[in-house]
């Protein structure tokens, strides 16, 4: 029978309690969110929310097209200007979504014949756009410079490093100015996918890449996305112009892709300026993840210290983290539940992300929730 090894694969899933489902959530959700990537609690922000609906009676609902036929409006190309300004880049390059963002950089910066060094901790995305690339591939191991260093050497001719600023499962931060030395010290380049650092890191909440002093750099090339701090969709390249003009002229998922719908495009600027305005919502996202960690931690949960706006707490199987996440979940508190292939060290576990628009009693309900539902 054709794809009978499906039903083959999905009862391995269930027998190991790594059976995925989609929970469609209503509008007005009661449950507390700790799940979702709105850093800044952005998303329903009415300046926000404006701004696409705007964008939309402008532009109308889709872009019509790719970016290089119909797909790039003015509204795309002010969202450009400005976040590569906010972030301290030369220039930017607006794509449908952050996974598009960082197959378009790593392949396009990776011709035939190179070496692309990744992180065993990488996002998918860019896991993924190391596998597309021409290159060879070699995996090193977790936030390790040495590491980077060693395979770097190992190679002659083109050569990019591969991480995330912030990864997404622990939510610990790669040493983001050792990986640049690494780097320099053998004529290599570096893109940095700073998707939970946008909004949380840096001064303003202008990134991770910014705070280490390379946003600009003519070797450094950092993607981010939309649809977390800045509470919209989409993603963006940003680096020098001339490595944003290759992607326009190379980048698969740029050019043959339809471009960002213009109430996304709306939101996010209109994101932007507010944080602009309002810098102290990077902070407190800060803030609010640390609170989190020390009510965890002192409840005597195994919470991993955050280093941004994510905080983790280990699980000790893959059936009792669903089984928890659910008890959290019949609770009123919506949580993360990341268990392997998700998970590259196996381990699984309670995902919580903190948000700028917490109050102090709402994160004692949540720590209280996760506490009296624990295995």
């Amino acid at each position: 029978m054709a794809f009978g090894w499906i039903d083959e694969a999905a009862e391995r899933r269930g027998r190991a309690g790594l059976t995925r489902t989609l929970r469609p959530r209503p509008a007005d959700s009661p449950l507390l969110d700790l799940a979702s990537n709105d850093y800044l609690g952005l998303a329903r922000h009415p300046e926000v929310t404006g701004a696409a609906a705007r964008a939309a009676a402008v532009w109308g609902a889709g872009a019509t097209g790719s970016r290089l036929v119909t797909g790039t409006t003015e509204l795309h190309t002010e969202l450009e200007r400005e976040l590569a300004a906010f972030c301290g880049f030369e220039a930017a390059l607006v794509l449908s979504s952050g996974y598009a963002a960082n197959l378009a950089a790593v392949t396009a910066l990776a011709p035939h014949g190179s070496l692309l060094v990744s992180d065993t901790g990488n996002h998918a995305s860019l896991i993924d756009g190391c596998r597309l690339a021409r290159g060879t591939t070699r995996v090193v191991g977790h936030a390790d410079p040495e590491a980077v260093a060693k395979a770097l050497g190992t190679h002659e001719g083109p050569a990019v490093a591969v991480s995330d600023t912030v990864f997404s499962v622990d939510g610990d931060a790669a040493p983001v100015a050792a990986l640049a030395a690494a780097c320099r010290e053998h004529g290599a380049g570096l893109i940095l996918d700073d998707a939970h650092g946008l909004g949380v890191l840096g001064p303003g909440g202008r990134g991770a890449v910014r705070a280490a002093g390379l946003a600009g750099a003519d070797d450094v090339v950092a993607t981010v996305t939309l649809s977390k701090s800045l509470g919209s969709q989409g993603g963006a390249v940003l680096g020098p112009a001339r490595v944003i003009g290759h992607l326009v002229n190379t980048a698969r998922t740029f050019i043959f892709d339809t471009g960002l719908a213009p109430a996304a495009a709306g939101a996010a600027l209109g994101a932007l300026r507010l944080l602009r305005r309002e810098p102290w919502r990077a902070e407190r996202a800060r803030e609010v993840a640390a609170g989190l960690h020390a009510r965890l931690t002192a409840a005597g949960l195994d919470a991993v210290r955050p280093d941004a706006a994510v905080v983790s707490v280990r699980a000790p199987s893959p059936e009792e983290a669903v089984r928890w996440s659910a008890d959290c979940r019949t609770a009123g508190l919506a949580v993360g539940c990341f268990r392997p292939p998700s998970v590259p060290d196996g381990i699984s576990r309670l995902r919580l992300t903190a948000r700028a628009d917490l109050s102090g009693d709402l994160v004692d309900r949540a720590v209280r929730v996760i506490s009296e539902t624990r295995p």
